[in-house]
Order: C-alpha cells, then structure tokens, then sequence
C-alpha cells in the first residue's frame, strides 16, 4: 500500500474551553480527491487549517509523506512555507495591486525561485488553468471565474504535494460553480494532485470527491465514498446532511432470521434479516433511507415490505412529483414520476427494500 501523502493521527485542537478539532484520524492516499463536509463550526476550515501551519495543534501528530511536521509532544511544528502545499481560500486572496502574473509568482519569490525557473511556473500553471495569455492583466479586472483560477494558479506554481482547498466555489454564481467543479475535478485527474477539500455543500462533495468525512461538533462523525455515505449514513445526523431522508421510529421485533419494525399502531414493516445480533428484540430502532428508494403503490393488499400511507399533500416540480404523506404517525417526503398520480387524501401503500434501509440505535 502507498505512504499516505498527509494523515493527522489523533489531532487535538482547542480554544479556551472549546474544542474545535476533537481526536481527529484520517491519512490522504496520493492522488486522491479528500473532502471535509459538515455545518458551519463543525472543525472542518480549522482542521485544513492545522494541515497548511496556520494553526498549532494542541495534541496528536500532523504527518507529511511520512515526516512529522506537527507533533506537539515532539516539539515539532513546521512552519507553513516549509511544508510544500497550496492553498487556495474562500475569498481567493487575490492582491488587487499586482497582475496575475505577480499574484502567481508570489509565492514562487517568496521560496527564492530563479528569474528563469519563476517564469515557466508561472506561465506553465496560468495554462493549467486556462489563463494563458491574461499575465499582464491587472487583478481587478479579473471575473470572479477568473480570479478563483489565478488562485489556483498560484497554489499549483510550486507543485504542492497537497492542495488545500477552503470553499473555493461558494462566492461564484451557480452555473459557474458546476462549471468550475468540472474543471477542477479534471484538473486534479490530470496531474494526479493529492487534494484535501472543505465544503459545506453536499452535492459539490458528492461530485467532487473519492472520500468524504463527514464532520459533526469537531469530530468525524463518518468517513467513506459517497455512495456509502449517501447509500447507508451511520447516524441520522449524516443522512439527513445529505440530503432529505425518510425516517421511521418503532421497535424492533424478531421472527426466525427475519427481523421487523412494528409501530405504535400495531403495523409491523419487514427490514431484512438479523444484524449479526446488533439490535435487541424490542429494542426502540430507526429506520432510514432515501425517499427516491421508496415506491408508491395504490392502496391494496399489504406486504411484509409496505406500509399503508395517506397523501396530504402534493408538489409537482416539473420532471417529478413531491408527495407529503402520513404513516405510521408521521409526516415523510416521497418522490415519484409525474406520471404517478394521487390525489390528497388518497389511502396508498409505501413500499421499502430492506437492502436500502439503514438500521439505526434510536439514540443516533
């Protein structure tokens, strides 16, 4: 197996009585696209932060192809010029005074690069990102589009074994935030760049990124590639995160091998076989999944794998239909084609697949 490029081993990080970085683990493979997603003051700029020696940890160890450059028991702490990795920020840090080749070369003088050395960099990461030719432009007449490539510009000039990146789409408008996620995540594919990302935007994680931890009060609160964190989220924290989710509360009841949700109404809804013993029987459960993984169905006899339902209301929403409806004593969102159509206040039936469902300690 590869030496991870970067990997904090149990990284601790307080401010007075606040503890912003709890105890966090997580080593980047070479080439790999590594996402930090959670709410605002969940740790995660703080945890990008302490990678790029802008902030000093307070415990654990901050390793770089395999060198300790944050260890605080050690006594290390490399500063952040000396540690070899590019960072772009949320609001670019474009110096309107200089050009964009004087914003690119920046850091390149910074490091003592030869006149000559300097200028290929600069002009050959300004290609990179499709700026080749604007060198001379003044900053501020530079798009917003245009000023987040000459940052980029400037954190790959000196070839960074990781780049860091702190919401670097959230100030451009929408379609121009898709458009540059494409051309970011061709770019890193392009030059195979190690790259440690934070966002607070699901889908922009989702696209983007090999791995997502999903961070929550400082902590990870779970770690994976998107379609398992999407697909089978280990708390109801992450799945709602993530995007709407249908929840249902009930206890749990075992029959054989087949384990079932009955609900305070007496209905019962199979959700597979035995957990290897994880759940009780009787034990209060949750059970989530997504709502485009639930069908409806007219009303009619009811399988071990459905649910009876009633439709409150409906939102059509041009290619799909939205229908809020009541079971089992709540009120969930389901999807459906357009062409699928109930009235409010028709009796339908819901059904599952086991194998989407995600089990849950009802304390998560």
């Amino acid at each position: 197996m590869a030496q991870a490029v970067l990997e904090f081993r149990d990284v601790l990080k307080r401010y007075g009585d606040y503890t912003a970085v709890d105890r966090v683990s997580f080593a980047l493979a070479p080439g790999e696209f590594f996402t930090l997603l959670g709410p605002s003051g969940c740790g995660k700029t703080t945890t990008l932060r302490l990678a790029a020696g802008l902030e000093e940890p307070d415990d654990g160890e901050i390793v770089l192809s395999g060198n300790p450059i944050a260890a605080p028991r050690r006594g290390i702490l490399v500063p952040p010029d000396k540690r070899r990795m590019g960072m772009v920020f949320q609001s670019y840090a474009i110096w309107p005074h200089m050009t964009v080749f004087e914003n690119v070369a920046f850091p390149l003088r910074v490091r003592g690069e030869s006149a000559g050395a300097l200028k290929k960099k600069v002009l050959d990461a300004l290609e990179l990102v499709g700026l080749g030719g604007f060198e001379a432009r003044g900053a501020t007449s530079l798009s917003g589009g245009q000023q987040q490539r000459v940052a980029l510009a400037r954190a790959l000039s000196y070839t960074p074994a990781v780049l860091l990146l702190d919401e670097p789409l959230s100030n451009l408008d929408a379609k121009l935030r898709e458009q540059m996620r494409f051309e970011l995540r061709a770019l890193q594919r392009r030059l195979n760049l190690t790259v440690l990302y934070v966002t607070h935007d699901q889908s922009e994680a989702m696209t983007l990124s090999d791995r997502i931890a999903v961070m929550r009060q400082g902590k990870i609160e779970q770690l994976g590639n998107p379609v398992d964190i999407y697909e089978r989220p280990a708390t109801a924290f992450v799945g709602d995160f993530l995007g709407r989710t249908v929840v249902l509360d009930g206890a749990l009841k075992k029959t054989g091998d087949r384990l079932f949700l009955e609900f305070a109404g007496g209905e019962r809804l199979s959700v597979g076989e035995n957990h290897n013993g994880k759940f009780a029987d009787g034990e209060a459960i949750r059970i989530v999944c997504r709502p485009e993984d639930v069908r409806i169905l007219a009303a009619g006899p009811v399988a071990p794998t459905e649910i009876t339902a009633r439709v409150n209301e409906v939102a059509y929403l041009g290619d799909h239909l939205e229908y809020t409806v009541g079971a089992c004593g709540r009120s969930i969102i389901v999807v459906a084609g357009k062409h699928e159509r109930y009235p409010a206040g028709a009796e339908i039936r819901l059904a599952f697949d086991p194998a989407r469902l995600t089990l849950l300690h009802i304390e998560s």
